[in-house]
């Protein structure tokens, strides 16, 4: 993303003097944008442009890029850069001037600046900087020229966070990480697999490399925009829901619902499954247990293959999900049986992920309960049972419907019911009375 000094994205579309568009329209935008004549009016574009490399021309033959009588010299390339060593992220091969021109599309800079002399235009040590690139998830560069102005500018902002006494310094470098890795996965999927499919050639005897170029063109402006909505939704959600914490050390150390959902004999089905079909299970099963607990009111922490981490403010909100789950599942003869441990407690939140004795407990609790079932903590039943989604027993149930019909009245409308399990000894947690939960009527 291109940033002024000022951290404003320019991105936006009203930056350039435009009107900005309104609310709904960035779908119809890029819908107009990426079609299939205008793909291939920027091929061709592509194809009558040869790069003009420092001993030879690169000539295009059948429509591919193929450097032929001299290896092409980075730095008198269109992309800029320092000839030699170019194992910056993003570039595949220092021979390679389609990667080189790539990253200078997505980065919207040249290179300009060893690791040493963009840390000095930053105002920061050396020190200091390789931290925040190591934990950003860039490797060493050792001395190469690889780095851009942005480069310069990140390590600018984050610098002055530490100085200016809003973040400290083990703070800068824990955003700098947390920001890192999730956008490290982000790309990776959408190389992987957003990309793969889109690129697939419009016509015959087109090669994929020439599609990526005007495809990435295309897409970039759309899904930074894209990205930035998203973020600022999901920072609003979350900034809510730590500001209507009770006091000042939930907003740190919570109480919340935590639920793992494991897939039953995945190990098994590792073995006599296809790559690819497994690989299309697990996809379905992330799918669909994000669809479900977004769709509840729960927040997906990760997903682990055969196995997602959820959490939920209410404990009800977290059975339901649990129940949905299992239910989902089950009526998929493609999926294997699932399982869910609950358990309700104090969390702590770093990162985006939860720690603690409660996620603990919900990790044992789902290791140990049965096929299609769903296994919840003490903690958590008590909550249930104080919040009216399920009776004390289901004597006390009976009594109350019983009661209510004498008054005329209708009786209590639980929507879980609780059983207690045998006593079971939990490696690390001592022994533990489990409770299944259902669903009741």
């Amino acid at each position: 993303m291109t940033v002024d000094d000022s951290g404003s994205g320019t991105g936006d579309p009203a930056s350039d003097g435009e009107p900005g568009r309104a609310a709904g329209s960035v779908a119809d935008t890029a819908a107009a944008r990426v079609d299939r004549a205008e793909l291939h009016a920027r091929v061709e574009e592509e194809e009558q442009d040869p790069v003009d490399a420092q001993d030879g021309r690169t000539d295009v033959h059948n429509g591919r890029a193929d450097v032929r009588d001299s290896r092409t010299d980075v730095q008198n390339s269109r992309t800029g850069g320092q000839g030699g060593r170019t194992d910056q992220p993003g570039a595949e091969s220092d021979d390679d001037p389609l990667a080189l021109r790539l990253e200078q599309l997505i980065l919207g800079a040249e290179r300009r600046y060893t690791p040493f002399q963009a840390a000095r235009s930053a105002g920061v040590s050396m020190e200091l900087a390789s931290r925040f690139w190591r934990a950003m998830g860039f490797a060493d560069i050792g001395q190469a020229k690889a780095l851009t102005e942005a480069d310069v500018l990140a390590l600018r902002r984050l610098a002055g966070l530490v100085e200016a006494g809003l973040l400290s310094e083990a703070m800068a470098v824990q955003v700098a990480r947390s920001t890192g890795q999730t956008t490290a996965r982000l790309a990776e999927w959408q190389i992987d697999s957003f990309l793969e499919g889109l690129t697939e050639p419009p016509e015959p005897g087109m090669t994929r490399t020439e599609v990526t170029y005007p495809l990435i063109e295309l897409l970039l402006p759309e899904l930074e925009e894209f990205l930035i909505y998203v973020w600022r939704r999901q920072l609003a959600a979350a900034t809510g829901r730590v500001v209507q914490a009770a006091d000042d050390e939930e907003m740190v150390d919570r109480r919340l619902a935590v639920g793992f959902a494991d897939l039953v004999g995945f190990t098994r089905l590792t073995r006599r499954m296809e790559e690819e079909e497994l690989g299309e299970l697990v996809e379905a099963f992330e799918t669909t247990a994000a669809d479900l607990v977004a769709a509840h009111g729960g927040r997906l922490i990760k997903t682990l293959g055969d196995e997602v981490l959820y959490a939920a403010d209410d404990a009800g909100v977290a059975a339901e999900i649990a129940l949905r789950l299992i239910e989902t599942m089950a009526n998929d003869e493609t999926m294997p049986e699932l399982r869910v441990g609950i358990a309700f407690g104090t969390v702590t939140t770093r990162m985006g992920d939860v720690f603690g004795t409660t996620v603990n407990l919900a990790s044992r609790l789902t290791s140990i309960a049965p096929k299609d079932a769903v296994l919840v903590d003490g903690a958590f039943a008590e909550e249930l049972i104080r919040t009216g989604d399920a009776p004390a027993s289901e004597a006390v149930a009976v009594e109350e419907a019983v009661a209510a019909e004498k008054e005329g009245e209708e009786p209590p409308a639980y929507r879980f019911g609780l059983q207690p399990m045998w006593q079971r000894a939990v490696r690390g947690l001592g022994v533990v009375e489990p409770w299944l939960m259902s669903r009741r009527g």
